[in-house]
């Protein structure tokens, strides 16, 4: 990417992670595929960045929670967000630890890597808390710990493409200027 690219690419693609988070919310209620989001933004945006975006997709999660789906305004449920958004935090900084230490193998490579820690130590961290404090150890039943899984597995692959047809069309742009910049010249 040019230095004009790369100046506006991350915070286009922030918002649109985000908008996307808060419409699989409504899609998925319970399961904000955090894991998924983790891997896009450790293999895509810099360590600040990918914090950031997992903050934002944390917030829209909430949002849209509280404001349309009615989510209980109750201290447990305050509790239980301060323990996702930790959880999702700790998923990113894993995704991120993995992508790293992958570096030398191929980018499917490092991204499954990075999937499965990031999905591991999420759930982890979530059920300490449930375990510890919150309570609701029985959403850690193996049918759901798969179905939220299969969540975030497709929703990676459809971030992943979704990428893809992003840095494609930012290729094509600067091809097309570029193109149109020798045809003035000459």
């Amino acid at each position: 990417m040019t230095a004009i690219d790369a100046r506006w690419f991350p915070p286009l693609w922030l918002a649109l992670l985000t908008a996307i988070s808060a419409v699989l919310t409504t899609v998925y209620t319970c399961i904000t595929p955090f894991a998924a989001f983790a891997v896009v933004a450790a293999t895509t945006l810099s360590r600040r960045q990918a914090v950031g975006l997992t903050v934002a997709v944390w917030l829209a999660n909430q949002a849209v929670g509280f404001g349309a789906l009615s989510y209980p305004w109750t201290a447990r449920t305050l509790a239980w967000g301060v323990a996702i958004v930790a959880a999702a935090v700790i998923g990113t900084l894993a995704a991120q630890w993995t992508v790293r230490q992958f570096d030398s193998f191929r980018a499917p490579v490092r991204a499954v890597a990075a999937f499965v820690s990031a999905f591991a130590l999420y759930q982890l961290a979530l059920y300490a808390a449930a375990a510890t404090t919150l309570g609701g150890t029985g959403a850690f039943v193996p049918s759901i710990i798969v179905r939220v899984l299969v969540v975030n597995a497709l929703t990676l692959v459809g971030l992943v493409g979704l990428h893809q047809l992003v840095v494609a069309a930012v290729f094509l742009s600067r091809r097309r200027r570029a193109h149109g910049s020798a045809a003035r010249v000459a």
